[in-house]
């Protein structure tokens, strides 16, 4: 005669397969976790004043990474790249490759037009007329007169782009989507 397991060790049992089964479901929440951080979305800290008054220093952004994977940085996105020194910097594409820029009396024109630029609080200082070279994109931080960005830098190569800043997330009385 087949005898059943005592309460207990069903119930013995059971706590091992429920413990086993969370143990599972943690391991696959991390493992997508990190998907999602390294190759979907990172978080990024704003650091300095540069892109006042769009984004303040200490403002936590999303920064979409998967976007330029699928198609080139448009002009008036702001972006995440990596500067010399591996240092990441975010500021905003003004002009994309074989576009001609130029700035005068506080103009900033692209391809010969001049572009609206509601963003912008301070002036924009002089740049001598140039063409971004093919797969490079030219960018300035919305805070002209206190950035380090392609004025300084010269273009920005594409690969050297981490992504879209997309959604200021912190604090939250600023959260906001940016494009």
């Amino acid at each position: 005669m087949n005898q059943l397991p005592s309460r207990s060790a069903r119930h013995k049992r059971r706590g091992k397969n429920e413990a086993w089964e969370w143990l599972q479901a943690l391991v696959i929440a991390v493992v997508l976790a990190l998907i999602i951080r390294y190759f979907i979305f990172e978080p990024f800290n704003v650091s300095g004043p540069s892109m006042m008054n769009t984004l303040h220093d200490g403002d936590f952004v999303l920064v979409n990474k998967l976007v330029y994977q699928y198609r080139m940085p448009k002009r008036g996105e702001v972006i995440v790249f990596e500067a010399p020194g591996h240092k990441d910097y975010i500021k905003r594409v003004i002009a994309v490759e074989n576009d001609y820029i130029e700035a005068q009396n506080n103009v900033v024109r692209v391809n010969g037009r001049s572009i609206n630029e509601p963003y912008v609080a301070t002036r924009t200082d002089d740049i001598k007329l140039q063409k971004v070279p093919k797969g490079y994109v030219f960018v300035m931080g919305d805070n002209r007169m206190n950035s380090s960005d392609s004025r300084e830098l010269g273009p920005i190569p594409v690969d050297k782009i981490v992504g879209r800043a997309d959604i200021v997330f912190w604090p939250l009385n600023d959260f906001r989507v940016l494009w």
